[in-house]
């Protein structure tokens, strides 16, 4: 299993792919309130869709169904 990537490498790694925190929510369909908050750290992504958001980022391990 790839390890979890911190809140900066997060970052990058849309930037890299050239994707903004509104379309990365687009396509997953996802707050972007609730991204901009996991990636600045005001939230910590456990449950529900945080934890969802958290996984799909790759700043946090787990199963997203």
């Amino acid at each position: 299993m790839p390890a979890t990537l911190t809140l900066e490498q997060a970052r990058a790694a849309l930037d890299r792919q050239g994707i903004s925190i509104a379309e990365f929510c687009r396509q997953n369909t996802l707050n972007s309130n609730l991204v901009s908050d996991l990636l600045n750290g005001r939230k910590k992504g456990r449950r529900g869709q945080a934890h969802r958001a958290a996984v799909l980022l790759g700043i946090k391990e787990g199963v997203v169904i």
